[in-house]
């Protein structure tokens, strides 16, 4: 028998991540994936601002941005012709645009920086069953020889796709159903003059009905794409579905080159033709949300917890933010520093994420992202996952009345033109914060209290084991006298602008980005050490 802290079982993007952070915290952690190899399927291939952004935190988003290519927009055609246009263009303190990468490049990049923890994947590795009690989980695994082997480990994490076993075992149910349409996915090179990094989404119409459908999005390569289209009758089989979950690729129809430049000579904007076909398969699409993302010991993420159309780009996204949230609850609980009540924060934060991404992308994916009541500022932001937010959830602080800034719950937003004492060149807020737990940040313009800022940060440290750090962003000419923490001076006030501060101020982000508190020095006094003890065996 052998002991670990976490088992995770499937080594997807999610399950990768939440083995990257629990080994980046020193947790000891097992990955297991049943498949003997990586797939070489460009399926999920969208990756939005905020997965760049935690890949920046866990140190690994230069090696992302080498191998992605950027995501420029998306041109729209009905029946040949151009519609719309869309500019994928955010507000100018984002770090990081929309960029595709195929799915089996996302598992190296993660699975190359596991490596940097002396981590592999046990490939060829099945969970077959397990058993929880108030200790721990009992796992029973097949390894690729055959063999049987137990593992005792303190907690599970299922990250085994849409016919998760460890969803099944728990017994949670998994609502919703299946879209009726079968659709072809392929990853093939076209010849056509359309500008480079655009995807093209072309339809058929009749009587204002959809009859017929391309969509493309660029990969690396030379004018090369992943392509979904509708089946062809003579690839269809038609099937009652019951309640199995019918959701992702088929291993047996494999649609041909030929199908692909049938579609490509009835709604491709230009005449083209295709080439270089990596693969081809044929894939339904179901919408379906767990009832709840744990039990006990057990959690389950990513399209264990929840699956929807790809519309947008929401769905390996939506699942590598799970296990980052997760990851580093579990690190505290490993630790025995987290308050017992705090993993039990993972369904109340995302579960509701699920549900509104299942929601949103069976709309969109029905009458089209374009009839979103929003504006397109709002539209952009959501689709970039920068939106999402965790108010009213028990491990974060009361919202502010009237407070327009970045307030409790919300994603802390990075800015720039920080300076510090040494170097020369300033600085990003992201580069403050990078490599640090739980983060008290102080923010005074001129009228520095720093005799308060320093007793906050000691009580803080005090109460968590020493698990909270301080830093502090000061006006661009206010002297650092006295404080004894790193000092960056907001030498182009994007700081006060982008935080909407008009006054000394105290933020605590989470490990996993977002902000867990919003408050004035001296409410920091009592409300800190309460919110603090919610959080960590104080």
């Amino acid at each position: 028998m052998v002991h670990t802290d976490v088992l995770v079982a499937g080594a997807g993007p999610v399950g990768l991540t939440a083995a990257v952070e629990l080994r980046r915290r020193g947790v000891r952690c097992r990955i297991i994936d049943k498949l003997p190899a990586r797939l070489p399927f460009a399926k999920a291939v969208g990756i939005q601002p905020r997965t760049l952004e935690i890949w920046d935190r866990m140190g690994m988003v230069r090696a992302a941005l080498d191998a992605a290519v950027p995501m420029r927009g998306q041109l729209m055609y009905v029946n040949g012709t151009e519609r719309m246009r869309i500019d994928l263009k955010l507000p100018p303190d984002v770090p990081y645009g929309f960029a595709a990468l195929p799915q089996y490049e996302t598992e190296r990049l993660i699975e190359e920086h596991l490596g940097r923890w002396d981590t592999r994947i046990e490939r060829g590795t099945e969970l077959v069953s397990f058993q929880q009690d108030a200790g721990g989980v009992w796992s029973r695994l097949t390894t690729s020889s055959g063999r049987e082997e137990e593992v005792r480990s303190r907690f599970l994490v299922g990250c085994d796709g849409a016919h998760s076993i460890v969803r099944k075992t728990l017994g949670l149910t998994f609502e919703g159903g299946a879209f009726p349409e079968e659709y072809m996915l392929a990853d093939v090179e076209v010849d056509w003059s359309l500008p480079p990094g655009y995807g093209v989404r072309a339809l058929h119409q009749s009587d204002g009905t959809t009859d017929d459908l391309l969509v493309c999005i660029p990969l690396p390569g030379r004018s090369r794409y992943r392509m979904s289209m509708l089946v062809p009758p003579e690839l269809s089989v038609k099937q009652s579905d019951g309640d199995q979950v019918v959701h992702g690729l088929e291993s047996g129809r494999r649609p041909g080159l030929e199908h692909i430049q049938a579609v490509l000579d009835r709604l491709s904007p230009e005449p083209t033709t295709a080439s270089a076909m990596r693969w081809a398969s044929v894939f339904r699409i179901s919408h379906r949300l767990v009832d709840r993302y744990s039990d006990g010991r057990v959690f389950v993420a990513g399209d264990a917890a929840h699956i929807h159309p790809p519309t947008g780009a929401q769905g390996m996204n939506t699942g590598i933010q799970d296990a980052y949230n997760l990851a580093w609850k579990l690190a505290l609980a490993v630790a025995g520093t987290g308050h017992p009540q705090l993993l039990g924060s993972y369904d109340a934060e995302r579960r509701p994420v699920g549900e509104e991404v299942v929601g949103r992308t069976v709309r969109h994916a029905t009458v089209g992202v374009e009839a979103d009541p929003d504006d397109p500022a709002t539209v952009m932001m959501r689709e970039a996952q920068l939106l999402v937010a965790y108010p009213g959830s028990p491990i974060v602080g009361a919202r502010t009345a009237g407070q327009d800034g970045p307030d409790a719950g919300d994603r802390a937003p990075d800015c720039g033109g920080l300076l510090g004492p040494v170097a020369a060149f300033p600085m990003r807020l992201f580069d403050l914060i990078r490599d640090r737990g739980h983060t008290l940040l102080f923010y005074a313009e001129d009228d520095i209290p720093a005799a308060q800022f320093d007793e906050l940060a000691a009580m803080a440290r005090s109460l968590t084991h020493g698990q909270v750090d301080a830093c502090a962003v000061l006006g661009a000419d206010a002297q650092a006298d006295g404080l004894e923490m790193p000092v960056c001076h907001d030498s182009r006030g994007e700081f006060r602008r982008v935080y909407r501060v008009q006054g000394p101020t105290v933020f605590l982000v989470r490990p996993d980005g977002y902000l867990s508190l919003r408050l004035a020095p001296a409410a920091a006094a009592t409300e800190l050490p309460a919110h603090l003890a919610g959080v960590f065996r104080t």
